[in-house]
């Protein structure tokens, strides 16, 4: 498998450090709202690189961390009247049901920054010792100038960066682009009593000391929005190396925007939107089968309009899930000498869509394989065909599918006494051979939004 190392500018073989095992990191949310369309992005895309990955028989171990103490925090908090730990404990709740309904999975610790204190101070006092971090009134800075490979993951040197980032402005600094380690506490926030007084975490810091606690000093796979590799991530290798002296990550792996309505995604252009919002309009589902259709590391353009189109695509594949399910409840028989060749072909769609995702998980062709897949399933295998091979076909697509982790909600198709009743009658005409009748049944039906199919196994419906 080949990824894209953001350190390295290139596509490099993906080699674990311990064989079979892979350490992962993926930038949280900052609990302070329901999270946006924005954020949705990486956290479905390095869900599902994180699967693949088990797919292909690695064990891995992925942490995804909440920053529950911020100044976005202590804002609403201050807003709402309650506390800060109010806040991020009913976003976090939050976060979790938007997470689920975009086929999240849980990672294997969740730690949150107010559980590592005591780990966020003592990383502190080690780069403090080693003289990289220095104090002034309370607050902790590192000091870039002695870090020498700072900017080589943005690939900028320090007079660029200082030229041409947005830094905060501090007289209290020794350089421009130094950045925070530990607060001092301001009136009405929360804080922590520390060796520089009482205070809390900068934010670059929690993820250093969170990786290394969960994951060891240098681990596999970092990975977050495009948005984080400067400052953020920068700052993480810089702090996370200068206390230990090996390198952090190995692989740096950063998704592309999004556009909204091919503007740029902002509060003021009232084009903001959270998982929570769409999920009025669609299912969850939908969002993540949007973002498995284009490759991570390009930017998208989300619309109602590609929505709707992605909507239409994940009924197309939940359709043929229904009609193999369909065959394989009314088929019979062991695989016909004819069908080998079929069976055969079956695994050429698995290899296609493995050498896909190896190639820096590109799911957008892996999902074009699952559609070939499909169109060669409803052009080979119908009411004739052998149960045996039914159920391969049914086997490998969800297979595919669930490596992606989509087309595996099982739909209602719970009918109720007056829809069966209606069907039953619809029959009855047939029989009496009263065509119009059972016509006019079956606009009925469609009216109510159930489809009905012929077969020579019987009727097939379905829900539209």
């Amino acid at each position: 498998m080949k990824l894209y190392n953001t350190l390295t500018r290139q596509k490099e073989e993906f080699i674990p450090i311990e064989e079979g095992k892979v350490k992962m990191y993926v930038c949280g949310p900052t609990v302070y709202n329901y999270f946006h369309i924005g954020n949705a992005r990486p956290f479905i895309m390095f869900d599902t690189l994180r699967r693949y990955l088990e797919y292909r028989g690695y064990e891995v171990t992925y942490v995804q961390n909440f920053t529950d103490v911020d100044d976005k925090i202590i804002n609403k908090a201050n807003e709402e009247g309650i506390t800060s730990q109010e806040v991020a404990d009913k976003y976090i709740k939050e976060y979790f049901v938007d997470a689920d309904a975009l086929g999240i999975k849980r990672a294997t610790v969740h730690p949150r920054v107010t559980e590592n204190i005591n780990e966020i101070i003592e990383f502190i006092k080690d780069l403090e010792s080693k003289g990289i971090a220095y104090e002034v009134n309370g607050d902790v800075y590192f000091d870039t100038k002695k870090f020498d490979d700072y900017g080589k993951l943005s690939k900028q040197n320090i007079e660029e960066l200082e030229l041409g980032a947005r830094i905060e402005v501090s007289e209290k600094k020794n350089n421009p682009m130094d950045f925070v380690l530990w607060k001092s506490k301001k009136e009405g926030e929360p804080g922590w009593d520390s060796p520089w007084g009482e205070g809390r975490p900068g934010w670059h810091i929690e993820c250093s000391v969170m990786a290394s606690r969960y994951l060891g000093e240098t681990i596999d796979i970092h990975a977050g929005g495009q948005d984080l590799t400067f400052p953020h991530h920068e700052n993480e290798i810089a702090q996370s190396e200068a206390k230990s002296g090996k390198p952090f990550a190995r692989y740096w792996i950063h998704n592309g925007y999004i556009n909204i309505n091919n503007e740029k995604m902002s509060k003021s252009k009232g084009n903001f939107f959270t998982v929570r919002d769409i999920s009025k309009e669609f299912d969850l589902e939908v969002v993540r089968f949007f973002m498995l259709s284009a490759h991570y590391k390009n930017p998208v353009n989300f619309s109602d309009e590609m929505l709707k189109q992605s909507e239409s695509g994940l009924e197309r594949l939940y359709n043929a899930k229904d009609r193999l399910e369909f065959l394989i409840q009314n088929g019979n028989g062991s695989l016909k000498e004819e069908e080998k060749q079929l069976k055969e072909k079956l695994n050429e769609f698995k290899q296609k869509f493995i050498e896909n995702m190896d190639d820096d998980l590109n799911t957008a062709d892996a999902i074009s394989v699952i559609f070939e897949l499909v169109r060669f399933i409803n052009t080979n295998i119908d009411e004739n065909s052998s149960l045996e091979i039914a159920q391969s076909a049914y086997e490998m697509f969800k297979e595919l599918t669930g490596v992606l982790n989509i087309v595996n909600k099982v739909k209602n198709n719970i009918i109720d006494e007056e829809i069966e009743k209606m069907i039953e009658q619809r029959q009855i005409a047939k029989k009496e051979k009263n065509f119009k009748l059972a016509d006019e049944i079956r606009d009925k039906l469609k009216e109510m939004g159930i489809i009905l199919e012929d077969t020579r196994q019987g009727v097939k419906w379905r829900r539209i």
